[in-house]
């Protein structure tokens, strides 16, 4: 067969195209987009309209909001598990039916009991749809530009905060039953769709990682703490690295598990402002996250990715802080900013640093470990301010714990070193 007739190779083929991994994080940012602003942001908001229709206490929705987190993060190793077994597509459309059962019952809730029912069954289909799937779709696009690719699915998330704003005025327009039925219609039909994109491997497409050839990727800088390896989810577990960063995350989500179940109610009922002024305050916290995104997406693939964390961190406690301890509208911006620039800037590290340490043909498997530690600090956050609030009448002694908290988790940071090579006779071969 002549040259001209002969079959192009994979590599010829994918780089008349643009590169799927791209495909892959623009429709995870698109999906996360909707989830943040429909489930995991606007909590704070539907908390608001429950709170003035029921009357029901702020460690109620505490409790509600922690136990939901929860059991996500407990069902999060047999997620990760049946992931590999059975593809990311199939397990996203699993779960976009529980979300949208789940919207439609909170759209009926009148009891306690029915209010928890429906935000399980909701909680658990995003949790199949949701964080650990789409970051478990990206990662094994990328290595040279995984915290770029990862910040730019964040942006996902901190747009959807930005949108936050719109549920309330939706709520104003039709209702928060009507508005919360429409929301579990769209979150479905999105999920259906991103999954189509998400559930596309490298191995089926023959793409280099970071869709660099690799002769050019040979020369290309690498971050700090890549390895080779792929660890298993058992070898992780037996690492130091796999605690400390674990840890680490979780007290970096003391604060905004808070932030998101509390800082909507504490705008309303501590600092007097009315629910669509609050609702647009905390949805500025998204525009600095998404700013904080794009920074940490440029230097997370330049210099160490811990040394991010760490002032990102720093400045997650100084701007509780200064909004629980000085009175103005000046501190309500100073902690908007700052909040918002280390969320953006911290969140997508802590992803690719798994990545960077362990590799990617078990990450699903080790960041559903992980996330049981995690969910430590996802829980303590909101139900310590609830608690603290309920019993001393306002927030400022539970907010000022959280930003100790906060300063604290550096010290976990400060330990997650890279970790060892893995044994030869242990070693596992990477994933295409």
């Amino acid at each position: 067969m002549s040259p001209a007739t002969s079959t192009p190779s994979p590599e010829t083929i994918w780089s008349r195209r643009v590169f799927t991994g791209w495909k892959v994080v623009a429709a995870s940012a698109c999906l996360w987009a909707l989830q943040s602003m429909l489930w995991m942001q606007g909590f704070g908001n539907l908390a608001v309209e429950l709170r003035a229709e029921f009357g029901w206490s702020k460690t109620l929705f505490s409790v509600a909001f922690v136990a939901t987190r929860a059991g996500s993060a407990l069902i999060a190793p047999a997620q990760g598990s049946g992931l590999r077994r059975w593809g990311t597509k199939r397990v996203m459309r699993f779960g976009s039916i529980f979300v949208l059962g789940g919207f439609i019952g909170l759209s009926l809730v009148h009891t306690r009991t029915h209010f928890f029912l429906a935000m399980s069954v909701a909680a658990f289909g995003m949790a199949l749809a949701g964080f650990l799937t789409i970051t478990s779709a990206l990662v094994p696009w990328f290595e040279r530009k995984r915290a770029r690719a990862l910040s730019i699915q964040t942006m996902g998330f901190a747009i959807g905060g930005f949108a936050g704003p719109l549920l309330v005025f939706c709520f104003d327009w039709f209702g928060w039953r009507a508005s919360l039925a429409g929301a579990g219609v769209v979150l479905t039909i999105a999920i259906i769709i991103a999954s189509r994109f998400l559930g596309r491997t490298r191995e089926e497409t023959g793409e280099p990682l970071d869709g660099i050839p690799e002769d050019v990727a040979a020369n290309a800088r690498r971050a700090e703490g890549v390895s080779d390896d792929h660890f298993t989810a058992t070898q992780a577990l037996r690492t130091r690295s796999f605690w400390m960063v674990s840890m680490g995350h979780g007290s970096a989500l003391i604060v905004v598990s808070a932030v998101i179940a509390h800082v909507a109610l504490y705008l309303v009922e501590d600092r007097a402002f009315n629910a669509r002024d609050a609702a647009l305050i905390a949805g500025a916290i998204p525009v600095f996250q998404f700013i904080g995104t794009a920074l940490g997406g440029y230097l997370g693939d330049r210099i160490n990715k811990r040394l991010i964390i760490v002032v990102a961190m720093c400045a997650h406690g100084v701007g509780l802080l200064v909004m629980t301890w000085v009175g103005g509208s000046i501190a309500i911006g100073i902690f908007v900013i700052l909040h918002g620039l280390a969320w953006g800037s911290r969140g997508p590290q802590m992803q690719a640093i798994r990545a960077d340490y362990f590799g990617t043909t078990h990450f699903a498997s080790i960041m559903g470990w992980s996330s049981i530690i995690v969910m430590v600090g996802t829980v303590s956050g909101p139900l310590l301010a609830g608690i603290l609030a309920d019993s001393t009448g306002d927030y400022r002694l539970g907010f000022t714990i959280i930003a100790g908290l906060a300063f604290a988790g550096n010290i976990f940071w400060a330990l997650a070193s890279p970790p060892a090579p893995v044994n030869e006779t242990e070693r596992v071969a990477p994933v295409m």
